[in-house]
């Protein structure tokens, strides 16, 4: 069928009733197709926008996968999490070039994570504050980050006031709100006689006594989660990620062990990779 129902006013795109109900697998390669229209779709007209919201849908279980990490986060309902992460989504999509020859949900994860992680740190609060003073202490924040790359140092009071705007009694207020995100600071010194040890001795604080966030334990889940796939690879290709990522080899070395040329080694990681990421980021169907 060639009407418009069937095809996009592109003449190239085709037309998808529901992009949502895609399968991950399915969504992959059909995005490249609507990346490549969307980079000479002229910004603004029907067919960009429908190039462009179709691929937001299509890949939204990427937003899914990566909120699901942050279940446990105690802040926050999941559909907010999603929402917050469609953002970071959205821009990745807006940025991707496919000339970087990079794959699309390797690049768009970092995104929305990162969006995702934002929400946390923007509206975790230890006590109640007014969202006034919430939303003050996320302008001053970006504000001070600004400033302080142009001054080389942090920005005072009325610089901040004059960047934003803002009466200095306003950013003062947003200042001394910025404590309610907090219960307190782990720097503080955990025994009043530390205060007066001399400076060669180091006094200590409540971090001393807790422990901090394990750096390795998402690690952990993704080896969990990656485990089973690696069974389904054959022995060759579970060789070749031993030596690559287990030895560390080089592919030219690779290539030397297995008797390929470096080229073949490549392309074989590539499509290794791929079968390996597609496993990860499938989801299981939902009832």
């Amino acid at each position: 069928m060639e009407s418009g129902a069937a095809v996009a006013a592109a003449g190239e795109l085709p037309w998808v009733e529901d992009a949502g109900k895609i399968a991950p697998k399915d969504a992959r390669a059909m995005s490249k197709l609507f990346f490549d229209q969307l980079q000479v779709l002229e910004e603004g007209t029907a067919e960009h926008q429908y190039a462009r919201n179709t691929l937001i849908e299509m890949n939204l279980s990427l937003v899914r996968f990566a909120a699901s990490r942050f279940r446990n986060r105690g802040s926050g309902e999941m559909e907010d999490v999603v929402q917050v992460g469609t953002i970071g989504l959205i821009k990745a999509i807006d940025r991707f070039d496919l000339s970087r020859e990079v794959e699309f949900t390797s690049f768009a994860v970092p995104y929305i994570v990162g969006e995702i992680k934002r929400f946390f740190r923007d509206t975790t609060w230890a006590v109640h504050v007014p969202r006034r003073l919430q939303e003050l202490r996320t302008e001053i924040a970006r504000a001070k980050e600004h400033l302080a790359l142009q001054l080389d140092r942090d920005p005072t009071v009325k610089e901040l006031a004059a960047h934003l705007k803002l009466d200095e009694d306003d950013v003062i207020d947003g200042i001394v709100a910025a404590n309610g995100y907090t219960a307190g600071s782990l720097d503080m010194s955990a025994n009043a006689e530390d205060a007066g040890q001399s400076a060669t001795t180091k006094a200590r604080t409540y971090a001393d006594f807790i422990g901090g966030e394990d750096p390795g334990m998402e690690r952990v889940e993704d080896l969990h989660t990656l485990a089973p796939l690696m069974g389904q690879l054959d022995e060759r290709e579970r060789r070749i990620v031993s030596m690559r990522f287990g030895q560390e080899m080089t592919q030219a070395q690779i290539g030397t062990e297995l008797g390929v040329s470096q080229m073949q080694v490549s392309r074989l990681l590539s499509k290794i990779l791929t079968k390996l990421r597609t496993g990860m980021l499938d989801e299981p169907a939902t009832a």
